[in-house]
């Protein structure tokens, strides 16, 4: 996917969190993360969305922190969100494409990184804020679903701080069924997880499904659609695979 195409659904999927939450109300449950209300999704996305915007419009070359949780909520809060998602939408789309700053997953270039980034954490949090809502969520497509996956896996779960960890070696495969060659072979053990892609060997579990499916149920968002083989394989990883902001 280009990068164009990552500002595109980020700039979609800030609306509908944007939406969702106001219908919700701020102190809403979050079904989807038991220990918020919207409020805090809320604060939550959109202290992100400008922690990142910073990176590329300031040009951090090293980390730089985040400027906190606002003491905001109600119309206030949902105003302050859409001025810092507009801000960050505009951000990536006027930048030039060899901007350099800092990032922290492989990317063919900064601003690539942080678009598909920020494009796949307001999506997953979009579908916090629709869980909070109630009713018909909105759609993913198959293409950026495995995008998200790939991400997931390939990346934030190639990292040193993963918790996903086996004491006995284990292989756990990850097939998408809409999306062309969407298949990853995750090698679980002591060590952080090592994802190939493609079906590589033998597995001792599978989690299939349509892409949408997956990729919610790898955020931990709704269960796996399909489970075969040694189902603890699967509940270790929703057990273990959780990414938190520190």
């Amino acid at each position: 996917m280009e990068t164009a195409e990552f500002v595109e659904i980020l700039d979609r999927e800030g609306l509908l969190l944007a939406a969702a939450a106001e219908a919700a109300g701020t102190d809403a449950k979050v079904p989807t993360c038991p220990d918020w209300q919207v409020r805090d999704l809320v604060r939550h996305t959109g202290m992100v969305h400008r922690w990142a915007a910073a990176f590329v419009a300031e040009r951090h070359t090293s980390y730089h922190p985040d400027g906190g949780l606002p003491d905001l909520d109600g119309d206030a809060l949902l105003a302050w969100f859409r001025e810092g998602h507009r801000y960050l939408v505009d951000t990536l789309a006027s930048a030039p494409p060899g901007v350099e700053c800092w990032h922290f997953l492989p990317a063919p270039s900064p601003l690539a990184f942080w678009a598909r980034r920020q494009a796949h954490e307001t999506t997953v949090h979009r579908l916090d804020a629709e869980s909070a809502r109630g009713g018909t969520p909105s759609g993913i497509s198959a293409g950026f679903a495995a995008d998200g996956i790939d991400e997931l896996l390939c990346g934030f779960h190639a990292r040193t701080r993963s918790k996903v960890r086996s004491d006995a070696p284990r292989v756990l495969r990850v097939r998408a069924t809409d999306a062309d060659g969407a298949v990853w072979t995750v090698r679980l053990s002591q060590e952080p997880p090592v994802t190939v892609r493609g079906a590589e060997g033998a597995a001792d579990c599978e989690v299939a499904g349509p892409a949408p499916r997956l990729y919610a149920a790898l955020w931990n968002r709704q269960a796996f659609p399909e489970v075969s083989g040694d189902d603890s394989v699967a509940a270790l990883w929703r057990e273990k695979s959780a990414v938190t902001w520190s």
